[in-house]
């Protein structure tokens, strides 16, 4: 059944365009009836389309980091400050993905998925799979994965999971850590790092405060206190004040020869 009107139509069956007309008197058209879906399925449906419309968030912009109000079905947007493109949508890799993402949506890397882009940005992140690019999100990064990750993490909050075991070989640097399976790496927090019961972490740690509950278990180097210096940035201060130190008062002090190697 089209409108009087329409000039065109689209076939529910195979998606063909076709020029309708008018039926003949006493014409019967066929439909075919669907079986209708559950009451209860029905009703959750309903009920969840409702919730997502109704829910909004608040997102920052990539470019000029103004931030604005969004409605939770949106999939994307533009920021009216820069006019830039703001995505919002969510990712679920299974397979093999290799392009960049940046999105204020959430990221899920399921176990037979493999990241290789070099960089993602997004909300929060589930890493159950491999990841060998960078991963920076704005909420939290919860790793549920056994193996080597070459590429950096960043969050405000990152959860190494139960069943993980995971080598890091670049720094991990985020608001907050808590261990709860095995981790090896260089962990920079700004607040806490928490090894929880049946937890391991091994490696450089520093953090302005850590808490090992009984039963984890800890092995490396710690350093509480100022997260903000780099071991870098303390080596350049040693030099510094190391060639601030005045020369000797002594008058031509004699050379001393250089020990044999």
């Amino acid at each position: 059944m089209e409108y009087a009107a329409a000039k065109s139509s689209i076939c529910r069956q195979c998606g063909r365009s076709f020029s309708p007309f008018a039926p003949k008197p006493g014409l019967k058209l066929r439909t075919r009836e669907e079986a209708p879906a559950p009451e209860r399925s029905s009703i959750i449906g309903r009920f969840e389309d409702f919730w997502k419309r109704q829910r909004s968030s608040i997102i920052e912009c990539f470019e000029c980091k103004r931030k604005q109000q969004v409605a939770g079905a949106a999939t994307s947007t533009i920021c009216p400050a820069c006019s830039a493109h703001i995505d919002l949508r969510d990712y679920k890799i299974t397979s093999g993905f290799s392009r960049s993402i940046r999105t204020r949506g959430d990221v899920h890397l399921t176990g037979k998925g493999d990241l290789g882009s070099s960089s993602v940005v997004c909300r929060s992140a589930l890493v159950e799979g491999r990841l060998r690019g960078n991963l920076h999100c704005d909420d939290t990064a919860t790793v549920n994965y056994s193996g080597k990750i070459p590429g950096r993490i960043s969050a405000h909050h990152v959860v190494v999971d139960r069943k993980a075991d995971i080598h890091c070989f670049r720094r991990v640097c985020a608001g907050s850590i808590e261990i709860r399976g095995r981790m090896s790496g260089e962990i920079i927090a700004q607040t806490m790092v928490t090894v929880q019961k049946k937890g391991s972490l091994e490696g450089d740690v520093t953090a302005r405060a850590i808490t090992v509950e009984k039963g984890g278990m800890f092995s490396g180097q710690l350093v509480i206190g100022q997260v903000s210096i780099t071991q870098g940035e303390l080596l350049e201060e040693e030099e510094s004040s190391a060639a601030s130190i005045p020369e000797s008062r002594f008058p031509n002090p004699v050379p001393r020869p250089l020990p044999a190697t």
